[in-house]
């Protein structure tokens, strides 16, 4: 019942203030029920065989719902690059890259952000914020 949880989340959200809602890989019903009216979408993928199909797929729901979108990519260095061939043949902005880090790893399995623990990291967040903020106003 996942839907009508996201969508009463959605109506109590008031509209002059900055959310972010999060939403499992896919493409299936609360994802689409998530991203519905989104200023902007960050896409979140891994270079490897399996995030690019995923990332395809979204990228065409995304594109027929008419939302502007980026990609972070997750453990980039880990896999190949047709990620990034894909993104710089649709022309999609990547946002930022996150390196496949033993240290990040660590830190996750730990539930700790690693951002609170690798300081140069908290501004490369805000200027990814910054970023989408510029880009949602296009």
């Amino acid at each position: 019942m996942a839907v009508p949880v996201i969508a009463e989340v959605k109506r109590q959200i008031g509209k002059v203030k900055t959310v972010i809602l999060d939403s499992p890989p896919g493409t299936s019903c609360p994802v689409i029920q998530t991203i519905k009216g989104s200023d902007f979408c960050v896409l979140v993928t891994e270079p490897t065989p399996f995030g690019l199909h995923d990332l395809k797929i979204i990228v065409q729901v995304l594109e027929s719902m008419k939302i502007p979108f980026g990609v972070v990519v997750n453990r980039a260095g880990a896999g190949d690059k047709k990620v990034y061939e894909f993104c710089r043949e649709k022309t999609i902005p990547i946002l930022l890259e996150i390196p496949y880090d033993k240290r990040i790893a660590e830190l996750y399995s730990q539930g700790i952000p690693f951002s609170q623990e690798m300081p140069e990291w908290k501004e490369k967040f805000q200027n990814l914020f910054k970023t989408i903020r510029t880009l949602a106003k296009k």
